[in-house]
Parts: C-alpha cells; sequence; structure tokens
C-alpha cells in the first residue's frame, strides 16, 4: 500500500499542503509546533481511526479559519482509490467523508480502505504502562483485520458501564441483583468473543515477536507473549465461544457478584485482562530493564505491521511520529531495517536518521504549517 498523493488545508496549521510522497522513505524535519504531527494525525485520520492525540472535532479546524480538508490519494496490489475528509464551521460534527466519491455516514467506514500502523512517543510505554494501554493496542490491531470488531468492543465498553452503575444501585438498596441477569448474558456472549479472538491474534503476535526480539537482542535474550484472562485459564483451541465459552464467562460474573457489589464495579472480565510477557523467563512488568521494555514496545509494533500485512496480503503505511529521536542509534537501524520495504512517513527535528535519501525516499522541511520538498 503506497500514498501516491496528499493534500491538507486547514487541519490545524496546515496550510495549501500538497505533496506527493516516496513509495518508501519519507521524513519530515521541522522545529516543534510546526505541523509535523499534525501531518501524522491527517493521514491516521484518513485511515478511519479516532485521533491519537483525542483531538475534538472543533480542534480540527485552524482556530483562524472555518474550514478544513484533507484528501489522499493512495493505490493497494488491486486498483488506485481516493479519500476526501473535510469539515467547516459551525456544524464541525457534520463531516463530509467520501471514499472513490462516495458519501460515506462516519470517518470510521474508512477503516480497512487506508491501511496503517502509527507508532508514537507513547507507544515505548507500552511494554511497562498500564494493562489498559496493552489491551486497546491488542483491540486496535484485531480490528484492523476484523472490522466488525470494533463494534463489539463499543458495545462490551456499554454494557459494563450499565453494569456497573447497576452495581452501584445493588449496593445502595436502590436495584435488586436480578437486574444484573439481562446484562450479564450479553456480556458473557461479547466477552467469550473477545477472549477468543485476543487470544488467537497473541499467538501470531509472539511467533512475529520472537524472531524480532531474538534480532534485536542478538540471539542473547527470549521473548515469550501470552493472553492472560481473568476469567479462563486456558484458551488454547477453544472456538466455542456462543456455547461453553459464554456459560464459563456468565459463570464468573455469577460466583463474583458479591465482591462486585461490594466494590461496585466488575473485577473480572476481558476488560481487566492483560498481554503479559517473559524475557528469558521472567516476567516483564516485574524485572524487565529500561531497555528491555524499550525493545519490547518496538518488537511489539512491528509485529502488528508484519501480522496487518499477512492478513492483506499488502504493506500497511508506517507512521513514525517523533519516535526514532527517542531511540539509540541501534535501535533506530534496528527499525529501519525492518520496515525499509514499506512506505514509512517519519517526523524529526533533525536529520540524523540512518538512510540514504537519494536513492530512498524524500526529505520534506515543515514550517509554520507549510510544507516544502528539500532539492536533491
Amino acid at each position: 500500500m503506497v500514498i501516491t498523493k496528499i493534500s491538507a488545508n486547514g487541519f490545524k496549521n496546515l496550510k495549501k499542503v500538497e505533496i506527493y510522497p516516496h513509495e518508501k522513505m519519507n521524513i519530515f524535519c521541522g522545529k516543534n509546533a510546526q505541523g509535523k504531527t499534525n501531518l501524522i494525525e491527517a493521514i491516521w485520520l484518513c485511515s478511519g481511526v479516532r485521533s491519537f492525540r483525542n483531538t475534538k472535532d472543533r480542534e480540527m479546524i485552524d482556530i483562524n479559519g472555518q474550514f478544513m480538508n484533507i484528501d489522499i490519494s493512495f493505490k493497494n496490489s488491486f486498483r488506485s482509490q481516493d479519500i476526501h475528509f473535510a469539515m467547516a464551521r459551525p456544524n464541525v460534527r457534520e463531516k463530509n467523508v467520501t471514499l472513490n466519491g462516495v458519501k460515506l455516514k462516519t470517518p470510521s467506514k474508512l477503516f480497512g480502505s487506508l491501511d496503517c500502523v502509527i507508532f508514537t512517543p507513547e507507544d515505548l510505554e507500552l511494554s511497562k504502562g498500564s494493562p489498559e494501554n496493552r489491551r486497546q493496542f491488542l483491540d486496535l490491531s484485531v480490528s484492523q483485520i476484523k472490522n466488525s470488531y470494533s463494534s463489539v468492543i463499543s458495545k462490551y465498553d456499554d454494557l459494563i458501564e450499565q453494569r456497573n452503575i447497576l452495581l452501584k444501585n445493588i449496593c445502595y438498596g436502590r436495584s435488586k441483583r436480578e437486574e444484573l441477569e439481562v446484562w450479564d448474558i450479553q456480556l458473557a456472549q461479547l466477552g467469550a468473543y473477545i477472549s477468543l479472538l485476543r487470544y488467537n491474534y497473541t499467538k501470531k503476535l509472539d511467533m512475529f515477536a520472537k524472531k524480532l526480539y531474538e534480532d534485536i537482542s542478538e540471539g542473547r535474550e527470549r521473548l515469550e507473549l501470552e493472553y492472560y484472562s481473568t476469567v479462563y485459564s486456558n484458551l488454547e483451541g477453544r472456538k466455542d465461544y456462543a456455547g461453553e465459552m459464554a456459560e464459563e464467562y456468565l459463570r464468573c460474573l455469577q460466583n463474583n457478584l458479591d465482591d462486585d457489589i461490594r466494590a461496585g464495579f466488575t473485577q473480572k472480565g476481558v476488560h481487566r485482562d492483560d498481554l503479559a510477557g517473559k524475557i528469558n523467563g521472567l516476567a516483564v512488568r516485574q524485572f524487565a530493564s529500561q531497555g528491555q521494555h524499550r525493545s519490547l514496545a518496538l518488537i511489539l509494533k512491528l509485529s502488528q505491521a508484519y501480522i496487518l500485512a499477512e492478513e492483506i496480503d499488502d504493506s500497511p503505511c508506517i507512521l513514525l511520529d517523533d519516535v526514532l529521536s527517542e531511540l539509540d542509534l541501534s535501535r533506530q537501524k534496528f527499525v529501519i531495517s525492518k520496515i525499509h520495504d514499506m512506505q514509512v512517513f517519519i517526523t524529526c527535528c533533525d536529520r540524523n536518521i540512518p538512510f540514504d535519501e537519494k536513492s530512498h525516499g524524500k526529505i520534506f522541511n515543515i514550517e509554520n504549517g507549510m510544507i516544502v520538498q528539500e532539492n536533491k
């Protein structure tokens, strides 16, 4: 998958941008607050995913502007496609989004068309950060290869919120325990399905990550990844998410009901699960060094890209937003070497990136929202 043209105007501080990216490496240099990350965000929005910066609708349009538009042309193994994404004040919620000229109901309908993998400085905390971050990583990764999965996660989140409200009401005598049944049955069905898909994805992740981690550690360390479930003791070989798995999930909710009522929230379920790792047999969360955590974060994102490429039978576009500057030279070279056959967009404050732009890519300068390609 290759982006052939990017046009943007009025998206945050971007002004009359029109660039033709290289099919391999594209480096965007500029000082802070000049618009580098805005460009990466614009590409990411056109992949159909919410902003990785949690940008609100009204913040997408330049503070002094009335409208914004993003246009991206790209091609995959089968055909060329065009995405148009536009908004205007005052009705910023009414987005005009089209794919190949066909209007879409919401930007999320773009999902699965322009496939991207993004890596931000926050992702460097993926390994040692909260389990919630790793669950979100798994869920986004799964949804990229099974588009309907994101709606399942959204529905589960709504159900768990309603159940937690009801648990508090039961605790204070405002509701009855019997009212939980309708929520628990639905949660069990969705929770079993989510557990199975996350587990199966983690198995693929472990396969790719093992080899990559062996490479980055030069064979000195061995990585193991596993999906930690708070409901199931063993998911290997399970396929019965609509039958026995759902029943087991429901029993878990029922067995923990008294504790949940006292706590005021649901203590077991896919919303409490984790992606766990071991390096040379030692738990990553307890024993990994800072360097090992960073290496593992890199490996997880690279594995995500490799799995996606395998599933869609095409290479996704790689978006590296100010990440390489956070890494030492050896890790920079490692990352570049593993994505050299994909189209890559890199933002940085300087040009100290280990690649030869004359034969492998382009360098662009960004200043005050304007982007200009450097002359070779």
